[in-house]
């Protein structure tokens, strides 16, 4: 499996627990989500992309001071990092027009 293949399989599992998180019901009694619920998976997903995106930096800061000469594996790293940023993005826009729907939902 390449790398690319990877990642693709790595957001495709992510974007399945969050599906199966927002399918979850909020009990009314509870007034907040589950212990680990669906604002846990976010953060994990943001604390993740957040990693990715240092490691390809600490990286390509290896590279272009001559500590290292594995130029390929942080360009590499880098594109991970900008496709998880780019899905995190896309995950916040389709929840941000989630909201904007409900709150334009009349009583």
């Amino acid at each position: 499996m390449t790398p690319i293949d990877q990642v693709r399989q790595d957001l495709l599992a992510r974007m399945a627990q969050f599906q199966q998180m927002a399918s979850q019901p909020v009990s009314p009694a509870q007034g907040t989500a589950p212990a680990g619920g669906f604002v846990a998976v976010l953060q994990q997903a943001v604390r993740a992309v957040d990693r990715q995106q240092h490691h390809a930096t600490r990286l390509t800061t290896a590279v272009d001071s001559g500590q290292s000469d594995d130029l390929l594996g942080a360009m590499l790293e880098s594109q991970k990092a900008s496709i998880q940023f780019s899905a995190l993005l896309q995950v916040r826009n389709k929840l941000t027009g989630a909201f904007d729907e409900v709150m334009k939902t009349p009583l």
